[in-house]
């Protein structure tokens, strides 16, 4: 998948997650936001991943591609892209009523970083 056509997706699934993350919560809603959540985090780092390599950077994980977009300045605050790392992980490895319920009310910050990393590289994608 070309770099142009990340992005196209990740701007496609960051629109359906902040469409869940507008609905009134209930267990479903907050089970699909999630859900989406873990969509939206995989492509944003494997968009920043392929943005990277572009650039002549290069990173194998995701904790390794947030610390070199911090480096350049495609993200402003690297604890914030390793709690969201941190909440992806243990979305995916451990699942509890209560853990979910504490990551949904975290999901619209989540949304936030991930909507400004996209517009950041769509910006220098067009310099």
């Amino acid at each position: 998948m070309s770099l142009e056509d990340r992005v196209a997706e990740l701007e496609k699934c960051l629109k359906k997650f902040e469409e869940v993350l507008n609905i009134e919560k209930n267990d479903i809603v907050r089970d699909s936001a999630i859900k989406r959540f873990e969509l939206c985090f995989e492509l944003s780092w494997k968009t920043l991943k392929d943005f990277l390599n572009k650039e002549g950077l290069f990173c194998r994980s995701p904790r390794s591609c947030v610390k070199e977009a911090f480096s350049i300045g495609l993200i402003e605050n690297e604890e914030v892209w390793l709690d969201i790392l941190e909440d992806r992980n243990l979305s995916i490895h451990t699942y509890n009523e209560e853990l979910a319920e504490e990551l949904y009310f975290r999901l619209k910050n989540h949304f936030v970083a991930m909507s400004n990393l996209l517009k950041e590289i769509k910006k220098r994608l067009n310099e």
